[in-house]
């Protein structure tokens, strides 16, 4: 609900999911598939379902106890979706507000066309910094051959023995596309013990043997898990 240049960062993320509504114009010869989407926000908060439907959004309330967002989406898939025909659900952060349409929708192009149970955001980064080592930012094992993320931690990995070569790694975006089949069989596990231990939603995908893709993305994103975030986010939509 906090505001970024004067509009609540969930109307931001909101508006932006809608924007991938919009097919890609990636020049003569392509032909963008047909997709249709559909924006909820699920929560479980009076004070967000209210400033939502204030901007004339769509909201699903589900006030169930759980242990992660991609249960409370389940819960509302159950609820209000189950049965309508859909590929793909998506669970986009609330605090992501700089993820656009077009990053999204291309998210959703490849992962329809894949084999892949769960699909995910990742950004290839340099240099041994100190995102590196916030444990808010998460890091993940990728293989650039296979395109699959292997793991995901709060450490700084992987570890260089070398300190002479320079070091590259992946932050994680905490967006999902799930393929319907792959979300239910999530949600209806328990807890891992990786998960639990790391405190990280998709370390129980891995741990059933789930195969989650992981496509590269150069956009500039920034989630919001402290006030001072707020700055950053403002800072990067100056200077676009």
């Amino acid at each position: 609900m906090a505001l970024i240049n004067g509009r609540p960062m969930i109307q931001r993320v909101y508006e932006n999911c809608l924007d991938a509504k919009i097919p890609l114009n990636e020049g003569p010869g392509h032909c963008p598939p047909k997709i249709s989407f559909d924006v909820h926000v699920v929560t479980d908060h009076s004070a967000i379902e209210a400033q939502v439907k204030d901007f004339g959004g769509q909201v699903c309330r589900i006030d169930e106890p759980v242990k992660t967002g991609s249960e409370r989406i389940y819960l509302s898939y159950k609820r209000y979706f189950s049965g309508m025909g859909y590929d793909l659900i998506v669970n986009v952060q609330g605090d992501e507000p700089l993820l656009t349409g077009v990053e999204l929708r291309k998210l959703c192009e490849n992962h329809l066309v894949s084999v892949e149970d769960i699909g995910t955001l990742i950004k290839k980064r340099k240099g041994f910094n100190q995102d590196f080592c916030n444990e808010n930012l998460v890091k993940v094992i990728f293989s650039e051959k296979l395109g699959r993320c292997h793991y995901f931690s709060r450490a700084p990995i992987p570890y260089s023995k070398n300190e002479e070569v320079e070091k590259e790694w992946y932050q994680h975006i905490g967006i999902y596309s799930y393929k319907v089949d792959a979300l239910i069989k999530f949600c209806e596990a328990p807890q891992s013990y990786n998960e639990k231990l790391e405190s990280l939603e998709q370390l129980r995908a891995l741990d059933l043997g789930m195969t989650i893709k992981g496509y590269c993305t150069d956009q500039i994103l920034i989630s919001v898990d402290t006030p001072e975030d707020i700055k950053k986010v403002e800072g990067a939509l100056r200077d676009v």
